[in-house]
């Protein structure tokens, strides 16, 4: 059984870790600020159903940057699918890419619900430069039996 030797660590050699330590937290905090903040183009999906409203913002790319849902707007039940609740997500997603200062807008709906128009309406007084409103809502070449009218 040998000796067991413990190094000794004088306060520089202690000073010198610490400042390269910060050094490196300082180069990943800068790396991290400037990534992401300015969005020159991107795409608005608005996907309505007959129960819910989702809609999300992408760079050109198609990363998502931001999305809410009516469901995450806090409504519940037949609400979620209500014009009301569509401009409450709309409002909640403007607020979170606020900071990407987004130029010009590609808006894409897809399905058929009636909160489609409230968010379109609401999209256009946030003062966003939308160049091109595309409809993706897909069409049966008659597919699946449709469900059956409701008797009331």
């Amino acid at each position: 059984m040998g000796k067991i030797r413990i190094a000794q660590t004088t306060s520089e050699d202690v000073l010198r870790q610490s400042e390269a330590q910060q050094a490196l937290i300082n180069k990943a905090r800068s790396n991290t600020r400037g990534k992401g903040r300015r969005v020159e183009r991107g795409n608005i999906y608005v996907r309505t159903t007959y129960n819910n409203i989702a809609i999300s913002f992408a760079n050109e790319m198609g990363n998502i940057i931001a999305w809410s849902t009516s469901g995450a707007a806090g409504f519940k039940g037949p609400r979620k699918a209500t014009p009301y609740a569509a401009s409450r997500v709309v409002e909640l997603v403007t607020e979170k890419v606020a900071k990407y200062d987004f130029q010009e807008v590609h808006i894409v709906l897809s399905g058929i619900g009636i909160g489609r128009d409230a968010a379109l309406r609401s999209l256009a007084t946030k003062g966003f430069n939308i160049t091109k409103i595309v409809d993706a809502t897909p069409v049966p070449h008659n597919g699946c039996r449709p469900k059956k009218p409701r008797r009331t």
